[in-house]
């Protein structure tokens, strides 16, 4: 079974809730990726994203930007990053999944890429500029070789929910508000409603993310759906402390209070 399914199947069982937590690759620089990754599924993340940085990445607030400018500023190539996913893999059977753009997979060549993921470990893929009209080919590659690729759904969806959520894989991605990622004070999207809708056309785990930066956040929105996907919030701690020697256990430590808050 694919990680990602085994994963959420273990936490219905045992009535909990997952934790996604998100890191660019590179930033400060690959072999924090790989330490950063590990601590993280050790302090209580469920799955784990890992950003392919990229020069233009449109869905992502100043804060994801800047750690991908960082990470590319380095020379960073895909097959390095290929690369540690599979020392983390000889460490770690954390489900693992890419956030990349899709000109990066183009570049890249389409099956080439998602062959490789297989090979490396890993479990998924989020797309985040990838319509769904558009998306066919890949997804036939996906589940050729077994990667999970997960669907986004945004509140402004509606008439096309039950489309989009046809053959989901993996979970769903449920987009808390509009515009880019990033760490927000407030949400004003209707969470009840918009799982519910979600719900009426599949029964696969919702994922609610961009904007989650707090354990109180994870506390009030955690009810409405079966993860929490935090990302630009561990970003700005590695930014803060991405040149000491404590980045790693910092970034724990945040993970572990928001694993407390998923309780």
């Amino acid at each position: 079974m694919n990680r990602i399914d085994q994963k959420f199947e273990d936490l219905r069982e045992s009535s909990q809730k997952a934790l996604i937590t998100y890191v660019t690759a590179g930033d400060p620089e690959l072999e924090s990726t790989k330490a950063l990754v590990l601590e993280m599924a050790q302090k209580g993340a469920d799955l784990i994203e890992i950003g392919i940085p990229y020069s233009d990445p449109v869905a992502d607030g100043p804060v994801i930007e800047k750690a991908a400018q960082r990470a590319l500023s380095q020379k960073i190539k895909i097959k390095d990053i290929m690369e540690i996913v599979k020392e983390i893999r000889k460490a770690s059977q954390v489900p693992l999944l890419y956030l990349v753009y899709f000109n990066c997979i183009l570049q890249y060549g389409g099956e080439a890429f998602v062959s490789d993921c297989k090979n490396v470990g890993i479990d998924g893929l989020i797309v985040p500029d990838l319509p769904f009209e558009e998306s066919g080919e890949l997804r036939a590659m996906g589940e050729q070789y077994d990667i999970r690729m997960i669907t986004l759904i945004a509140p402004t969806s509606k008439d096309r929910i039950q489309k989009i959520v046809q053959g989901a894989k993996g979970f769903i991605y449920c987009i808390s508000s509009m515009g880019v990622t990033g760490t927000r004070d407030r949400f004003s999207t209707n969470f009840m409603d918009f799982i519910e809708e979600i719900g009426k056309y599949s029964d696969i785990p919702k994922a609610i993310g961009f904007g989650i930066s707090t354990p109180a956040q994870i506390r009030q929105l955690k009810d409405y759906c079966d993860a929490m996907i935090v990302g630009s919030a561990i970003v700005k701690v590695i930014e803060k402390y991405g040149d000491s020697e404590g980045l790693v256990q910092k970034v724990g430590e945040f993970v572990g209070t928001l694993k407390k808050g998923m309780a």
